[in-house]
């Protein structure tokens, strides 16, 4: 994975008119008579005397939407930003966003002998007990780690607790830690391009908590990751790409939506205007659970290789469908299928399409990993796929991802 280790600096980079008409009045001729005048505005007149007679009262004419209107919410995702909540909701969440201060070795190069060498980003408290969640590469090498919150409290003993080996989360616990605030977590499978957000963090390192608005601008996006230098680079997929300003140093914080619920964990900033990634929320759930009920990070997988469907995916590969992950191996030798995993046991098979986990559509809601990213291991999943021209379902009991 990627590391975000520039000097107070903690975020990785991702290396990838209307025209108006005028209408001109016109001029009224002169030498129309009074007496013209005065028969026309009668006849107006008397016309709409007569119209407004036989019209129903504006009661009758239209029913005004009420308070008990029937319309229900699928999630807090779809809830606008009214012109006074921007500053409610950062006052809501900022007291659980935390500054992240790390310390690691570096050996030095030609013209530095190394030492210690000190990185700065951002993470969100999930429990009052401590739990937080950041980007891996945030903490990625730390020897030490001190987090600071929005109060202004400085905590030094912090463990690393678990590090998800598919994704650039990292989940750390504060010792003796009681009472804390907490941030809520959303719902990232009912997001849509359009809907309002806020990225909260630690702006460059230097200015703790920056609020940014912006929206979603898109989802299912892939990118390249890499460090400041360039030395190191990573494929990131199944991303929430945003246009409110994410810098460095806003790596681990929340990106959140109107009802200031989290629906991503800001991650990476290209070298572009309104261009920042999130990782979608839903990707952590499972492994938060199990690392805070079990003490356990394990992270669940099914065991599959694929490629996501997409309109030229899917055209490449003559594939029957839009959506969904073709199971399907880059390495001719190798199956996509991992032998004895649980898809394995499960009877899928290369070549099948893999249409939902559960009852949520793989694509816009997310991939394979995404979507089982919610599970802990253990659990049992139902997945839908398509294998030529027929539909199946299968139980797939998820296993514990190993190196």
């Amino acid at each position: 994975m990627d590391q975000d280790a520039q000097p107070l600096i903690g975020s990785r980079k991702s290396k990838k008119a209307d025209y108006d008409t005028t209408a001109q009045p016109r001029k009224r001729r002169a030498g129309t008579t009074f007496l013209v005048v005065f028969a026309l505005l009668f006849g107006i007149f008397g016309l709409a005397f007569g119209v407004l007679s036989v019209l129903p009262s504006a009661q009758q004419q239209g029913t005004p939407i009420s308070e008990s209107s029937e319309t229900e919410y699928y999630s807090g995702n779809s809830v606008e930003f009214e012109s006074t909540s921007i500053a409610s909701i950062a006052e809501k969440v900022t007291p659980a966003v935390v500054s992240i201060i790390s310390e690691s070795y570096s050996s030095g190069g030609y013209f530095y002998s190394g030492g210690t060498v000190q990185s700065a980003g951002t993470g969100m408290i999930v429990s009052g007990d401590g739990y937080i969640i950041t980007n891996k590469h945030v903490i990625e090498g730390a020897r030490n780690i001190q987090i600071v919150t929005d109060a202004g409290d400085t905590y030094d003993t912090v463990k690393i607790v678990g590090v998800d080996p598919l994704n650039d989360v990292a989940y750390l616990k504060i010792d003796g830690a009681s009472n804390l605030p907490t941030i809520k977590l959303g719902d990232s499978k009912t997001i849509s391009a359009g809907q309002p957000v806020l990225a909260i963090g630690n702006a460059l390192g230097a200015y703790q908590n920056s609020v940014t608005q912006g929206i979603v601008s898109g989802t299912g996006r892939s990118i390249e990751a890499s460090d400041g230098t360039g030395a190191t680079t990573e494929t990131l997929t199944d991303m929430i790409q945003t246009d409110a300003a994410i810098n460095p140093g806003n790596s681990g914080g929340p990106l959140v939506n109107a009802n200031g619920d989290v629906i991503g964990i800001n991650t990476a900033v290209a070298d572009a205007n309104g261009l920042g990634f999130a990782i979608p929320i839903t990707a952590v759930k499972g492994m938060l659970k199990n690392i805070m009920q079990n003490n356990s990070a394990e992270r669940a997988y099914v065991g599959v290789a694929y490629l996501t469907v997409t309109a030229e995916i899917a055209k490449t590969y003559d594939l029957p469908v839009k959506h969904g992950a073709y199971v399907f191996s880059q390495n001719s030798r190798a199956s996509a299928v991992v032998a004895g995993g649980p898809a394995d046991k499960a009877g899928i098979k290369d070549g099948d399409i893999i249409t939902k986990v559960g009852d949520v559509e793989v694509g816009r809601a997310g991939g394979i990993s995404t979507l089982v990213g919610e599970y802990m291991v253990g659990d049992t999943v139902e997945l839908s796929y398509i294998r030529g021209d027929k539909s199946y379902t299968t139980k797939v009991k998820l296993e514990a991802y190993d190196d």
